[in-house]
C-alpha cells in the first residue's frame, strides 16, 4: 500500500513558499514497509529549543553547504538518527509550511517523503532522545487522534494531535503527518 501512497504523494504538486526573507529547513518522512511504518523522533530537551521534548521527524535548518532542501533533509537525518537516505529513495516533496504562531521561529520547512526498503535501526545523538518507527495502522486506530489542552508559553491551547505511547504528536508535524496518514487509510 505504501508504493501506491508514495505514488499519490509523488503526483501531486507541492505548494512552496517564495518568501525569501524566512529561513528555510527540511525534514524527512521516512516510511517502510510490511507493516507500514514511519520513523518518529523525541526531540532532546535543550534550553532555547522551541521543539525542545516533543515529537518529531527528523530534519532542521538549511546550511550553506547544503545542495538543496533535500540535502538538508537527509544530513539532519544522518546527524540526528544516524540514518543514512539515499537520494533515489526520496519519493515526494510535500507542501511548504510555516508556523501557524507568532510565538515561534519565523521558519519554513519543507517534507520530503522517503521509502526506504526496510527499516534500519535509529541511533540516538544530542538533538534526539528517543526514535521509534511506528506502525501507520496504530496511529489511525480510534482514540489516537483527538484534540487535547496544552500549556504553550505559559498559555493553555487546545490543539489537534495523535496520542502515543511516545508522547503527543501535534504542531507542524500533525500538520505533516495527517494528510499522508489520511491519504494511505483511504487507499486501504
Amino acid at each position: 500500500m505504501l508504493a501506491r501512497l508514495v505514488a499519490e504523494l509523488s503526483s501531486r504538486k507541492p505548494l512552496e513558499s517564495n518568501d525569501r526573507e524566512r529561513p528555510k529547513a527540511a525534514v524527512a518522512l521516512l516510511l517502510v514497509p510490511d507493516p507500514d511504518r514511519l520513523l518518529v523522533i523525541r526531540r532532546a530537551d535543550r534550553v532555547g529549543d522551541p521543539w525542545s521534548g516533543q515529537l518529531a521527524l527528523p530534519g532542521g535548518r538549511w546550511h550553506a553547504e547544503d545542495a538543496d532542501l533535500m540535502a538538508t533533509a537527509i544530513r539532519e537525518t544522518e546527524e540526528e538518527t544516524g540514518i543514512h537516505l539515499d537520494r533515489a529513495w526520496c519519493r515526494a516533496q510535500l507542501d511548504d509550511l510555516v508556523p501557524m504562531t507568532a510565538a515561534l521561529p519565523p521558519i519554513m520547512v519543507r517534507p520530503f517523503v522517503f521509502l526506504l526498503p526496510e527499516a534500519i535501526v535509529p541511533g540516538l545523538s544530542n538533538e534526539v532522545a528517543h526514535a521509534a518507527w511506528l506502525p501507520l495502522v496504530s496511529l489511525m486506530a480510534e482514540g489516537v487522534y483527538r484534540p487535547t489542552t496544552i500549556e504553550v508559553r505559559g498559555t493553555a491551547r487546545t490543539v489537534d494531535g495523535y496520542h502515543l505511547p511516545e508522547g503527543f504528536l501535534w504542531g507542524m508535524t500533525e500538520r505533516i503527518l495527517t494528510p499522508v496518514l489520511t491519504a494511505w487509510q483511504a487507499l486501504g
